[in-house]
């Protein structure tokens, strides 16, 4: 399979996370949730090492080529959906130096950080109120989240940062 960190990039910048159902001007894509993500993952384990991080970066990755749907509806199609995620995960990670599959702790680990984005996402452009999303998600540690917030930006932006960080964690590894 021909895997391109270009490639990843584009899908997810033009993949609209929420059903496409945000405030704003432009769609909230995956490439910019997976940025939160690695960011998050950052804050929340500063002594990772850098191949984790990364994988941060890629935990959505294969819906570059899949999209991404709300998690009701992944239940509904069934196993065949995280099946081909997990193969499709396996292929990119193998493309960028990583294990196939994670080791449990560091998936649990950006699974937290996900979790902390979902709350951030819902609160800040999805219209939640605070109480609903800690009631789904969870409240975040305020340290954790401090600074930070969601900006929606055009698609070719966010490829644009996606590919950069990718690079930059390339390099640090």
């Amino acid at each position: 399979m021909d895997i391109e960190i270009s490639d990843i990039a584009h899908g997810l910048a033009f993949v609209a996370r929420w059903n496409g159902q945000t405030r704003g001007d432009f769609a909230y894509s995956v490439a910019e949730h997976s940025l939160l993500v690695e960011e998050l993952f950052g804050r929340m384990y500063p002594k990772a090492p850098v191949k984790w991080r990364l994988a941060a970066l890629l935990h959505d990755a294969p819906e570059y080529v899949i999209g991404d749907m709300i998690s009701p509806v992944k239940a509904a199609v069934g196993s065949g959906y995280g099946e081909l995620d997990q193969r499709l995960t396996a292929a990119i990670h193998i493309r960028f130096g990583l294990p196939a599959q994670l080791p449990k702790t560091i998936k649990a680990q950006i699974k937290r950080a996900d979790k902390v984005s979902a709350w951030m996402e819902a609160v800040q452009i999805a219209g939640f109120s605070e109480a609903e999303a800690n009631k789904l998600f969870g409240r975040p540690k305020t340290e954790v989240t401090e600074g930070l917030a969601i900006d929606l930006r055009p698609p070719l932006q966010v490829r644009k940062a996606f590919v950069t960080r990718h690079l930059d964690l390339l390099r640090q590894l």
